[in-house]
């Protein structure tokens, strides 16, 4: 659904992963009368169907009174549309009574895992793959659905086929992202990779996928194959999320998105004070996100890829320029080599050549594609 508000019960985080880049100690937990504002501010903010996600920080910290309470008061204080959830979480402190309590509401859960156990304890902290799969079994055991994101950073990438393998046996759904720049320590780009890397393992992995197909869901290639399909960005990096996703944090402020929870410059407003989409629009925060979004009409006017890229990711672009509009997403480079690889294996394949319709017209079959074949992606259903 496309109006997404991300609920963060907290900003601190019983882990300490080397690249963490959001969570903060000490950070103080949602209380359930903020939940309750949630309702009321939604319930003229506008009226249609909405997704909650609770994110973090690690959102299991709130508890499971907290939850026992939020879920309900959500789905039924805002009945009258239809209503889902989904929640961000290293599963550590996952109980049996929190998964009673998921799955009744149909919770899917998304968590991190870089990989096998010796590759993600060295990134994330001895002890870290344990702890998740100890929770993964028992919301498992109580039918939920999960799903692991892997950070890739400089480091891991040199292992990309041990990742993809690790994933490919075991049977689970790999999505993933680039590590950012840390924002703790001294050396905050330390494990970040960089946009080159990134596109090099982008079209890496679709060659695995499509290797592999019908034995294994890589969610990101599923999304970028098809933006180039449909036109229009698949996920939130690549669309203009602005006004269709807001966060709340621990103590009711509202920002852009769940990464920019915790930095004041980025507050829009609060839930007590039931704020419309006009008063959010007057906040020095909106009025740079959608700065941003007419940058990206300009600065990419000329790329092939605008419709479906949309420059990227606001909060790549902004946070690491302090706030200036300096450029787009630094990813670019990566989207460009891989949405180039998508287009360059679609005309191969549809007209056996590098795009040229004549071939297809005049000679349909005197090439065929040297690649594997890319349509049964782009026509995937989602």
């Amino acid at each position: 659904m496309p109006f997404h508000v991300m609920l963060i019960p907290t900003l601190g985080c019983p882990a300490n992963c080397s690249y963490c880049w959001s969570s903060e100690e000490k950070s103080p937990i949602m209380k359930i009368e903020t939940i309750k504002e949630v309702v009321e501010w939604l319930k003229v903010f506008r009226g249609d169907s909405v997704t909650f996600t609770f994110h973090g920080g690690e959102p299991l910290l709130a508890g499971a009174e907290f939850y026992r309470e939020a879920l309900p008061l959500l789905a039924e204080g805002l009945s009258t549309r239809h209503i889902a959830f989904a929640i961000q979480t290293n599963l550590w402190k996952m109980t049996h009574e929190i998964a009673e309590i998921f799955a009744e509401y149909n919770v899917p859960i998304g968590s991190s895992l870089d990989g096998p156990k010796e590759l993600n304890d060295s990134q994330r902290g001895k002890g870290y793959f344990d702890k998740t799969m100890k929770g993964y079994e028992i919301a498992r055991a109580h039918g939920l659905e999960v799903r692991f994101i892997t950070t890739f950073t400089s480091h891991s990438v040199k292992s990309r086929e041990e990742i993809f393998n690790f994933y490919l046996e075991n049977g689970l759904t790999l999505k993933f992202h680039p590590c950012l720049p840390s924002l703790k320590g001294d050396n905050p780009n330390q494990w970040t990779l960089e946009p080159e890397e990134y596109g090099e393992l982008l079209i890496y992995l679709l060659d695995k996928y499509l290797e592999n197909l019908g034995r294994i869901e890589v969610m990101n290639i599923d999304h970028l194959c098809k933006g180039v399909f449909t036109g229009k960005g698949a996920v939130c990096t690549y669309v203009d999320c602005m006004g269709d996703t807001f966060a709340v944090g621990p103590e009711g402020s509202i920002y852009p998105c769940y990464r920019f929870v915790g930095m004041p410059e980025y507050v829009m407003g609060n839930v007590y004070d039931r704020p419309t989409m006009a008063d959010l629009a007057q906040s020095e925060a909106w009025k740079q996100m959608f700065q941003y979004k007419e940058y990206v009409d300009t600065a990419c006017s000329k790329c092939a890829h605008i419709k479906y890229c949309r420059g990227g990711c606001p909060y790549n672009a902004l946070v690491p320029s302090d706030g200036k509009i300096e450029g787009v997403d630094p990813h670019c480079p990566a989207y460009k080599m891989i949405f180039d690889e998508i287009n360059d294996r679609v005309n191969e394949e549809m007209f056996g050549s590098s795009g040229m319709m004549e071939n297809m017209m005049f000679q349909p079959h005197s090439t065929k594609p040297s690649r594997s074949g890319i349509m049964s992606i782009m026509l995937k259903k989602l």
